[in-house]
């Protein structure tokens, strides 16, 4: 009895096996030189992904960023250099792709938006602090006790 229960543990623990095996993603393809390897890590810390968005293609493990990182490779080893692959990306996905796109005047609100909303948010702020300061104190709630319910019948 005890043989059918250990045959049945190892077929499952193969096809369990089998199925890890299956599950298996190739190892990416790395270049044979280590310093085209290192310019292409550099080169695709600077492109976004255009599938995840907040990462770079360095750091992303989507199928596009796979792939935009093995076309760089390859333009390295025909000889291109990173400004000219730069150029390529941005022609063909535009400066959405640049990590930090340069400042003209199609991206300059990326570039200023953040500080022009921080002073709309303080600007209202003020508004809001002295137009508070004007009011008189009939015009706010009296303070209560927090351990007294203003709903509660009085006893």
């Amino acid at each position: 009895m005890a043989k059918p229960r250990l045959m049945q543990a190892l077929m499952a623990l193969l096809l369990a096996a089998c199925a890890l095996c299956a599950a298996a993603k190739d190892a990416a393809p790395v270049a044979a030189n280590p310093q085209l390897e290192a310019r292409m890590m550099a080169l695709a810390t600077e492109l976004r992904c255009l599938v995840c968005q907040n990462q770079t293609i360095a750091d992303s493990h989507a199928d596009l960023a796979v792939d935009l990182r093995q076309q760089i490779r390859e333009m390295l080893e025909k000889g291109m250099s990173e400004d000219q692959i730069r150029s390529y990306m941005t022609d063909r996905y535009g400066d959405f792709v640049l990590y930090k796109p340069p400042f003209k005047p199609a991206t300059a609100l990326l570039w200023v938006g953040p500080a022009i909303l921080l002073v709309c948010a303080l600007l209202a702020l003020f508004v809001v602090l002295r137009r508070r300061q004007a009011l008189g104190d009939d015009a706010f709630d009296p303070e209560t006790p927090d351990d007294v319910d203003p709903h509660a019948p009085a006893r």
